[in-house]
């Protein structure tokens, strides 16, 4: 079936007869379009649909690639559009479309809020969120989460303890809804080729000595056994946050110092001891000598002339699968290293909210954006992996799953919001449920089919181990990714200030590529370890003291909030 007819059978599955009203419905005909909702709980009433057909006028966030849609269909109606309609009688429209990366669509949101013209609904930055509840902008959402968010989503929700809930709520009101990172996103562990260890006899890692140790003897020891010295020790394109951390420097990010004054950790003393151990190692040949100059950052560990890597716990599915693609032998295991003096594993972490899904007040339908919310999430976490797994027939669902992947669509950027909402610890989640199941304490039957569809990678690659690089690639990422974050005693450490600077102050994009630079050149040996104290005193004095007072009173005000 091409992708033509394909989508023209979708639309007559799911197209509505009934019409969107061209006025906006009084508060009367509003309580008549729920009225059908009168007997409905729980699920039953999250993920139901309006008695009668309602309109949402919304601000679509574009992808950075296009998706490659089928003739006729769009990013307004699509296969996912109209599903989601039939869903819930919700037609939703684009007030505009504006590109997601970039400023693009932060500049639109801004405009729309200076000019009072805001969509039904649409997603925002923090500082957005902050400016729209202070103009008094937006519907309380409080009740309508309460009754209709889905179990699902409530769970997910709850997941973080507190804390996606207490970023969105000011005084005592629920002004928007939160998007979820996964934390374990955020922690940033050693990859280490395990069989040239193992070969060279040497033992795991725990401190800057020890990744010193082993970083120097792959470099001198021939642990790829071709009789030449052409391997390296760190490659120096990816990040070096944890041996920053090891020090208790976190760049770029905001925390308060000893006196309660908030102070950016890029110019903190202990990012200068980091720096000075970054430099020295560059200057005995552990960092690759073409660190910040290679196009491709994981060429290194591709062609399987480098054996450490710093990177998250999805690591199999990029790099790393790479490497094995090119040398089967090849075993990658991840290490919680370095630790610091006090023996403890410190990791920089991201925010657990950073996008926010809002509601203009005077929409008669708050809850129509939470009904959406909870179908696109049910569908992303449930109804997709049932057609995978085989345990659902379902036509459209099937139709859905046959359109994306002949026209390799990615869904989530067909949704109405750019919202994407999982367990906060949604990948110890998975590496436990797949463990039980391995250890006979539960049946997999009794899996949520995403973590059935793990499970079954996990038997292909233990059958057939690294035939199937994606099953391998499953595998890895959660028995000796998610599983070393799991079993790990971790030092959270998140920044106080999540905006970008950049809204604060213009001087601010100066100011990082100053930051870029300087960095760079102590590393490189390009400049002394001493210019960092000159970096520190002219970022202060070309606006970074400004802003820094700036952020202090942001942050004095959230604690108000």
């Amino acid at each position: 079936m091409n992708m033509k007819h394909l989508s023209i059978l979708l639309t007559s599955m799911l197209t509505l007869s009934a019409c969107c009203p061209h006025q906006p419905p009084s508060c009367a005909d509003a309580i008549n379009r729920l009225c059908s909702d009168a007997n409905a709980k729980g699920e039953e009433l999250s993920l139901g649909k309006y008695k009668e057909p309602i309109t949402m006028k919304i601000a679509f966030s574009l992808p950075n690639e296009p998706s490659k849609l089928a003739q006729g269909d769009t990013y307004e109606d699509n296969p996912w559009s109209r599903y989601f309609e039939g869903k819930t009688n919700i037609k939703v429209l684009h007030s505009w479309q504006a590109m997601g990366e970039g400023n693009a669509y932060r500049q639109k949101v801004d405009e729309a809020i200076a000019a009072n013209d805001l969509p039904d609904a649409f997603t925002v930055n923090r500082q957005q969120l902050r400016t729209l509840v202070e103009k008094d902008m937006l519907v309380d959402l409080s009740e309508a989460y309460s009754k209709y968010a889905s179990p699902l989503v409530k769970e997910m929700y709850d997941s973080t303890h507190g804390v996606a809930m207490k970023d969105v709520t000011f005084r005592g009101k629920l002004m928007a809804l939160p998007n979820i990172e996964v934390e374990a996103d955020s922690v940033l562990l050693t990859w280490i080729r395990q069989d040239w260890l193992d070969k060279l006899q040497l033992s795991s890692p725990q401190t800057l000595i020890d990744l010193e140790k082993i970083a120097k003897a792959f470099i001198e020891q021939d642990p790829d056994g071709n009789g030449k010295q052409d391997t390296i020790g760190m490659p120096g394109d990816h990040s070096f946050t944890p041996v920053f951390a090891a020090y208790h420097s976190f760049p770029k990010s905001w925390r308060r110092d000893r006196n309660g004054q908030m102070q950016y950790g890029s110019i903190a003393p202990e990012t200068k001891e980091a720096l000075a151990k970054l430099a020295a190692w560059y200057k005995e040949g552990i960092i690759d000598s073409d660190f910040g100059l290679r196009k491709e950052p994981n060429e290194l560990i591709i062609a399987n002339k480098a054996g450490i890597l710093i990177g998250s716990w999805l690591a199999p599915y990029g790099p790393l699968k790479a490497s094995i693609k090119s040398d089967t032998t090849a075993e990658w295991r991840a290490y919680t290293t370095p630790l610091d003096n006090e023996g403890k594993f410190v990791s920089q972490m991201d925010p657990i909210t950073n996008r926010y899904l809002v509601v203009k007040k005077g929409y008669p339908y708050p809850e129509a954006a939470i009904r959406l919310l909870n179908q696109f999430t049910q569908y992303e976490r449930v109804d997709s992996y049932l057609t995978t797994t085989g345990n659902d027939q379902n036509t459209t669902l099937q139709l859905l799953k046959s359109y994306r992947e002949t026209n390799n669509v990615q869904p989530r950027y067909l949704y109405p919001f750019d919202l994407p909402l999982d367990y906060v610890d949604s990948a110890g989640r998975a590496y436990k449920a797949v463990k039980n199941v391995l250890e006979g304490k539960i049946l997999a039957e009794k899996l949520p089919p995403p973590y059935l569809s793990l499970y079954k990678n996990v038997l292909l690659d233990q059958e057939n181990p690294k035939k199937n690089l994606d099953a391998w690639a499953s595998a890895q990422a959660r028995q000796h990714g998610a599983s070393v974050i799991v079993q790990a005693s971790i030092e959270r450490i998140y920044s106080e200030f999540s905006d970008s600077a950049a809204t604060i102050d213009p001087r601010w994009t100066h100011l990082e590529s100053m930051e870029h630079d300087a960095f760079l050149n102590i590393i490189r040996g390009n400049a002394p370890l001493d210019s960092f104290d000159h970096f520190v005193q002219q970022w202060k004095e070309q606006g970074g003291e400004t802003i820094t007072q700036e952020i202090q009173k942001r942050v004095e005000r959230k604690f108000m909030k």
